[in-house]
């Protein structure tokens, strides 16, 4: 009896390889563990370092380097009033580069002085995360390929709290919605409390008119609006999903689902009505 051979073509999914850099001076420590589970969806977090002077800190760090398992890099202090971390930590990035290793650097910092490291990994070629407080400077946001804000990634407060979210409609007037249900997240990061409360209509008009279609395919609208604005996060409107921000704003977005006819799945498009 001749023996049947049993072949099995497995291929496994490449993860793309990530730098967590962590400016110490510049992060909070009750982030780290919200902002690592994020990258996760970018990729493995092969190198985690931190970047700060440890030495009288009070022990703030170490539970989280420990348990995260983060490399800190120790910098003294040359001179009062003089930051030596972000030097040693642009250093530090320019070498981990060049070993070729990495697809993605993650900045964890709200510090405008990252703004050309980051430019320079993207001339490189490497996709940039930034991950900072809503008051990051313009120009280190924009220079990143995407940013995260971590007053997203907190858990939410009072979501059962009125808030008033005002929105220019196409005459450039103020329409007030009263929302009581998915409120927009209020979060507090070192007891400051931040709010996201206004669509950016005209960069969401923008994005419409990258297409010749009116009705647009719900991945193409969400992978553009991102491509013009980097720091685009439906969480900022306290939704988990572009879709469910659609949703949420009838007057300014109209919304369809269609069956494909080869899969039977339904896919969603969007449309601007205002």
């Amino acid at each position: 009896m001749s023996k049947i051979k049993t072949s099995f073509n497995v291929v496994e999914e490449k993860s793309a390889h990530l730098a967590v850099l962590i400016d110490a001076d510049n992060a909070s420590a009750q982030t780290i563990k919200a902002i690592l589970e994020e990258t996760t969806k970018f990729g493995e977090a092969t190198v985690k370092r931190i970047y700060g002077n440890f030495v009288g800190d009070s022990g703030k760090w170490k539970a989280v380097i420990n348990e995260y398992a983060i490399k800190p890099m120790q910098q003294f202090a040359y001179t009062k009033g003089k930051n030596a971390t972000d030097g040693f930590m642009i250093i530090d990035a320019m070498d981990l580069l060049y070993t070729n290793r990495f697809d993605g650097f993650c900045i964890v910092s709200s510090d405008s002085d990252f703004t050309a490291l980051a430019i320079r990994l993207k001339e490189q070629g490497v996709t940039v995360y930034g991950f900072g407080k809503k008051q990051t400077p313009e120009a280190f946001l924009n220079a990143c390929s995407q940013f995260i804000y971590v007053e997203n990634l907190l858990p939410e407060l009072n979501d059962d709290k009125q808030v008033d979210i005002t929105l220019p409609n196409a005459s450039n007037t103020q329409k007030k919605v009263q929302q009581t249900e998915n409120s927009t997240p209020t979060v507090s990061i070192d007891n400051q409390k931040i709010q996201s409360t206004e669509l950016p209509i005209e960069t969401i008009r923008k994005v419409f008119e990258q297409f010749d279609s009116e009705w647009v395919a719900m991945t193409a609208f969400g992978s553009t609006w991102k491509r013009l604005q980097v720091d685009i996060d439906p969480r900022s409107y306290g939704c988990k999903k572009f879709t469910d921000l659609v949703k949420k704003y009838p007057d300014v977005f109209d919304y369809k689902m269609e069956t494909d006819s080869d899969t039977t799945q339904e896919h969603m498009y969007v449309k601007l009505k205002i």
